[in-house]
């Protein structure tokens, strides 16, 4: 406007760093301040700070009742999670405030409460939360000034529920017309349920094919996002991330060792929410030639906390060991073995050429993602070293004669 004396009206929030926005989550204090900078003298009636967070889904359905009438059906829920309103400016006597010219701040904090949802834009739905300033003057149109911060809830993969090994198995007898005929079966197996953006699946599958084609197997995280209202329900999916196998020919049956699965930066998984969720799975299935795929899905949650390997090991190392037993990739001996003489792994005509050179060159090993030396190393490379002691704690089963007092 042409006299209005507001030259700036802006919410700002305590905390950003580096031009980044700061990040909250439940039970904590946003605070910040309300800048006014006015060019004049200004009568200000009130000064209001309203902070809201809402979950809102809305899509919309064609119905038909079977003729060719046909009608839309609309779906819309909204969830109140944060409704904070305090005045930061009000004179007492009811009337007006004269504000002298230039920049005035007016603080504010309030507390979140203890549970949240985290922030989410999609489709059919959000989770926004915001800070808003209405300014009231009299004889001038209200001011207003909005901020949107970012609230994510803390999802921690170090549970035992999450922790646990994922598997399953899938099997189909194949019959087409050009005479594809067999049985096709595969199964799939992950480590744990609970991973965090960045981090590496490694999966590991058989596949059998019993057919006379070839098929092809694949694997992909899959985003299922599911809007609820009025009793229904709306779902999206979405790829994230894939990878595919070689094909398995005819009569053929192949093996993931670990296959690695890069997860990529996404929300994490919203599970305690009565509008939406945002739940993740893996997908692997098979690719039949002439009929259906085969297909399993093992459920995933994306967490914001990641795997602590003290912490978690303990809770863990029974589950993966169990994990590395069922595959064949080996388990945990139950008693050290006693280290081998020198001259036992070391012939005389390597002895002398490991005198000329002390540092003999070590073989190479295979330390590729596609291994299961891989997901061994995960587990156990943080394992602490044994406790000295003097005596064995495994002695051998040998039969001690006491001896003779007398000689």
């Amino acid at each position: 406007m042409l006299f209005d004396k507001v030259k700036a009206f802006v919410v700002q929030l305590d905390g950003a760093s580096g031009g980044a926005e700061p990040v909250f989550s439940g039970g904590q204090a946003v605070a910040g301040r309300v800048l006014l900078e006015l060019s004049g003298a200004a009568r200000v009636g009130a000064l209001r700070l309203h902070a809201r967070g809402r979950a809102h889904v809305h899509w919309t359905e064609s119905r038909s009742t079977g003729s060719s009438t046909a009608y839309t059906q609309s779906y819309r829920e909204r969830l109140e999670v944060v409704n904070h309103l305090v005045t930061l400016l009000a004179p007492d006597t009811g009337e007006t405030t004269t504000l002298p010219p230039g920049r005035h701040e007016f603080p504010f904090s309030f507390q979140l409460p203890p549970t949240l949802v985290t922030s989410f834009e999609g489709r059919h739905g959000s989770v926004r939360y915001s800070v808003k300033a209405t300014l009231h003057r009299p004889w001038a149109p209200v001011r207003r000034a909005r901020k949107v911060f970012v609230v994510i809830e803390p999802v921690d993969i170090n549970t035992p529920a999450l922790l646990a090994p994922q598997a399953g198995t899938r099997e189909k007898f194949a019959r087409t017309w050009y005479c594809n005929r067999g049985l096709v079966s595969f199964s799939a197996k992950i480590d744990r349920k609970g991973y965090t953006p960045g981090e590496l699946i490694p999966i590991f599958a058989e596949i059998d094919n019993g057919t006379t084609r070839p098929v092809l197997p694949r694997a992909a995280v899959i985003q299922m996002q599911t809007f609820m209202a009025r009793g229904a329900r709306k779902q999206k999916r979405a790829v994230v991330a894939s990878l595919v196998g070689e094909p398995v020919g005819p009569g053929r049956r192949a093996v993931w060792q670990g296959r690695a699965l890069r997860i990529p930066p996404v929300g994490p998984s919203i599970l305690h929410c009565r509008v939406l969720r945002v739940d993740y799975v893996l997908k692997v299935c098979v690719d039949i030639p002439g009929t259906s795929k085969l297909l399993l899905e093992l459920p995933l949650v994306i967490g914001t906390v990641p795997l602590h390997p003290f912490g978690s090991r303990s809770s863990s190392v029974g589950s993966h060991a169990s994990f590395l037993m069922d595959w064949g990739l080996g388990a945990l001996p139950e008693q050290p073995e006693a280290p081998p003489e020198y001259s036992e792994v070391v012939a005389d005509e390597d002895a002398a050429s490991v005198g000329q050179n002390p540092f003999p060159r070590l073989p190479e090993l295979n330390l590729g993602l596609e291994g299961p030396f891989f997901t061994y190393i995960q587990e156990f490379r943080y394992r602490p070293p044994p406790i000295y002691s003097e005596e064995d704690p495994h002695p051998p089963m040998a039969v001690v004669r006491p001896r003779c007092m007398t000689c």
